[in-house]
């Protein structure tokens, strides 16, 4: 990694304009980064290691209640409403939703039933519990009380009781999520940092989770970090990807006082200094910088200073303190500890015989009762005397001084500790960390849940995800039951049905390196099936059987109707069949013209057996049931491929700047007759106050009207050369389908579930699309074909035809509001 460059020292240029500081934060357009993985949360008692007696089963004090008004989410008497927003039709002024979505609805919009329809379904959900934790985000386990801590899941941040073990949510108010949270040291507010367009800072009231005071305009994207200082009077922010904006705040008047660009990459953190709090510290991705807010001839400065690596390894910088002389003890991905003093390496610190600090980066330093405690993605956590690392000087030309730690606690051997947070109550030295014996007190997926699955009998509900782990929830309990490591991620689980395992007790998982386990609950006890859910917590799972049908991810398993025979579907472009009665014996393979992203089989409405396949590039397949082998022995099959199956196939051709310019057509129609009318009106007035002259006076208004309407070109026909992947899709008549492709990719997802319909009833009884059947349903994401519903049809089967040649368009078109940037990823019906 080369040494950050030396301009970016100079000459900082604080912004304490609010408009001047919205208007530069405006001009760049990057997606920011995240990092760095937490599994568990421990419970970490280091009396021992400072030679302590604790009582490691001692309760936690807590109030009687949860959170005192913890839903009252009115304003403080006398404070403004800090919740109105800019208008919709000025934040979406030039978009299609917010010009156009009258003329879709009076021309070919959905009926009002079917948005009625939609707002109940929404309306009806309700968030019982949340089993998720983004262990990717900094700082995001912080504790509001000895009882209370909270941390951010999706959009929602989490309220938990420690001791009841209770929730309560707290939904992000710009919908697209939460970049970084903090808490008051005075633990009266907390604050919650949006993601999004310009996204807003909310400082809430603690314990009434009121809104009290909103920061706009202070980055771009999303925010990084954000930090008081030690009086809890300014408020410290720093922006992601693509401003690294850090700004200084008086909170309580909601006014920036300093800002500036903090660095040219990844800031990963803010602190002021708790012994001088004009000076503050940033670190992150090859860089440390040293600020300090002096009064100069042209006003107050925000002035930053590069840290220096020299002969040093130049190193991500994750967790730091600041001493209370100034120096500042830093780690490094190494895990050795730096110790910065004027802007330079004063010395290294190791342990003896040149072994690191920890093995691996030290994720957090802190100062604690006079001794150093550093923090390590080993899982350590490690004590240090402080006066001999203050004092600590170069005794050669190594750079390098050993010292040794006064004690140490390993958490556990797979645990990436990431951060730790005291939990100040008297008499104990408890410590909650974001990951007597460490007690695991809850246990997440780390990174985004691959795949779920709920039981067809009972209460459970399965996960997978790239952490190599497939997880058994009780929802009902809400606990996790068990969970089973494996050396690849996962990519794709279904529930067997139980019409092929009656007990309900299999699940069939697909992993990233093409490999399909079927796995099977059961109770260790007395090794029997685990056949609904049972009032005791002894679960556990075992491999029955694995096979590798492809060479890279599977993307889609799918039972057929009758569950006779199993599909898999991979990124290496093809979809294999097995036959589940036989022992998944293999069946054979076809190749696809693009990755495989999802499988479904026809429903029990259609006449014949088919496989619907879709693919990310826009193709869509459809396949007939594939002939079963009846021999037993296949010892001399030199290749599984079927070659003479009649596929059908749709290769999505854009349509939409069609759209559009049908709907301008239409609409400059009715503006053209609405102006023939007022025309009209206005001469039959005329002609009845003056006569004659009116008639004159009409004819001179219509010439200079004449002159001055310009008509604007119609919308240009566009097709984009590169087809929006799709994300999801169902059958419901036979041969036809609907497609939906989203304006951007990183936008979040909704999932909805309907109970209790067929597919087919499902148009009838809620009249979703009163003109046609609703077919097939497809969502996508992509970069150009968004916010409509495109109802397909296949053509008929052609094994002489090219894929790569074809070129279809949807039969029809249909409208869905926001859905440009908010994509739906999966639609169920039970």
């Amino acid at each position: 990694m080369k040494e950050p460059d030396d301009q970016d020292t100079d000459g900082e240029k604080s912004v304490t304009s609010k408009s001047d500081g919205k208007k530069s934060l405006r001009s760049s357009k990057s997606e920011s980064r995240s990092s760095y993985r937490v599994h568990n949360w421990w419970v970490l008692g280091l009396a021992d290691l400072k030679n302590e007696a604790v009582d490691p089963c001692a309760p936690v004090q807590e109030d009687d209640t949860f959170l005192e008004d913890a839903t009252d989410e009115t304003f403080t008497e006398g404070e403004e409403s800090y919740l109105e927003e800019d208008s919709d039709e000025e934040r979406l002024e030039g978009s299609l939703s917010s010009f156009q979505y009258d003329d879709l609805q009076s021309t070919r919009g959905l009926s009002h039933d079917m948005w009625r329809l939609w707002e109940l379904q929404f309306k009806q959900l309700f968030l019982r519990h949340s089993f998720g934790y983004d262990c990717r985000k900094r700082a995001n386990l912080q504790l509001l009380d000895n009882s209370i801590a909270i941390y951010i899941a999706g959009n929602q941040l989490i309220f938990l009781n420690l001791k009841t073990k209770e929730q309560i949510y707290l939904r992000s108010s710009s919908g697209e999520g939460i970049g970084v949270i903090g808490v008051h040291p005075h633990k009266t507010y907390f604050i919650v940092a949006e993601k999004g367009s310009f996204p807003d800072i909310i400082i809430y009231e603690y314990p009434s989770l009121r809104p009290y005071r909103i920061l706009r305009d202070g980055t771009e994207k999303g925010y990084a970090y954000v930090n008081f200082n030690y009086s809890g009077t300014l408020l410290a922010s720093v922006g992601s990807n693509p401003d690294y904006t850090l700004t200084i705040w008086n909170w309580k008047e909601e006014q920036p006082i300093l800002r500036t660009k903090a660095f040219s990459q990844e800031v990963f953190k803010v602190t002021f200094n708790p012994d001088n709090e004009e000076q503050l510290t940033t670190s992150g991705s090859g860089h440390i910088k040293f600020w300090e807010m002096a009064f100069t001839f042209t006003g107050l400065k925000l002035q930053g200073s590069l840290g220096r690596f020299g002969k040093t390894t130049t190193t991500d910088i994750e967790g730091y303190m600041e001493l209370p002389d100034g120096k500042v003890l830093s780690g490094s991905e190494w895990g050795n500890m730096l110790l910065w003093e004027g802007g330079l390496i004063k010395v290294e610190l190791c342990r003896g015989t040149s072994k690191s600090c920890h093995n691996g980066p030290i994720n957090q330093i802190m100062l604690d009762e006079g001794e150093v405690i550093t923090v390590g993605s080993d899982g350590c956590v490690r004590i240090w005397d402080f006066e001999t690392i203050d004092t600590a000087d170069i005794i050669d030309e190594t750079g390098l001084l050993e010292i040794e730690p006064i004690n140490e606690l390993q958490v556990d051997k797979n645990v990436n500790l990431f951060s730790m947070t005291k939990m100040s109550e008297t008499g104990n030295n408890f410590w909650l960390a974001q990951t007597q014996d460490p007690e695991c007190l809850f246990s997440f997926h780390s990174g985004a849940v691959e795949a779920v699955a709920v039981s067809p009998l009972t209460y459970l509900m399965a996960t997978t995800a790239l952490d190599c782990s497939v997880r058994i929830y009780d929802f009902a309990s809400k606990t996790l039951l068990t969970q089973m490591k494996f050396k690849q991620g996962g990519t794709a689980l279904v529930w067997v049905p139980r019409m092929v395992n009656f007990t309900g007790a299999e699940i069939i998982v697909g992993f990233e390196d093409g490999v399909v386990r079927v796995l099977e609950l059961y109770d260790p006890k007395g090794l029997t099936i685990f056949v609904g859910r049972k009032k005791i917590s002894d679960a556990d799972i075992r491999l029955k059987q694995v096979f590798k049908p492809h060479t890279a991810r599977v993307t889609a398993l799918a039972y057929e109707r009758d569950g006779e025979i199993l599909a898999t579907g991979s990124k290496d472009q093809t979809v294999f069949f097995f036959e589940v009665e036989r022992d998944y014996k293999p069946i054979g393979y076809i190749n696809t013209p693009g990755p495989v992203c999802q499988l479904m089989w026809s429903p029990m409405s259609h006449l014949e057996s088919t496989l619907l396949i879709i693919c990310e590039n826009g193709y869509i397949l459809e396949a007939p049931l594939p002939t079963i082998n009846l021999e037993e022995d296949d010892h001399d099959v030199v290749s599984y491929e079927i070659k003479d199956m009649c596929l059908k196939c749709f290769h999505f051709s854009s349509v939409k700047s069609k759209i559009l310019r049908s709907i301008e057509i239409e609409k400059r129609e009715r503006q053209r007759k609405l102006k023939e009318k007022i025309r009209e009106e206005r001469r039959n007035k005329l002609a009845a106050e003056m006569g004659e002259d009116g008639e004159k006076e009409f004819q001179e208004e219509e010439e200079e009207e004449e002159e001055e309407e310009e008509e604007e070109p119609l919308p240009e026909i566009f097709i984009p050369s590169t087809p929006s992947p799709i994300l999801c899709g169902f059958y419901s008549e036979p041969g036809k389908f609907w497609v939906s492709l989203t304006l951007h990719s990183s936008g979040h997802s909704i999932s909805a579930s309907f109970a209790g319909f067929s597919c087919a009833e499902q148009a009838l009884k809620f009249e979703i699309l009163p003109s046609v059947a609703l077919g097939p349903l497809f969502l996508a994401k992509g970069d150009y074909d968004s916010g409509f519903l495109y109802h397909c049809e296949f053509p008929p089967c052609d094994k002489n035809s090219d894929f790569k040649e074809q070129k279809d368009e949807p039969i029809d078109v249909r409208y869905l509001e926001d859905t440009e940037d908010n994509p739906i990823q999966t639609i169920t019906f039970k």
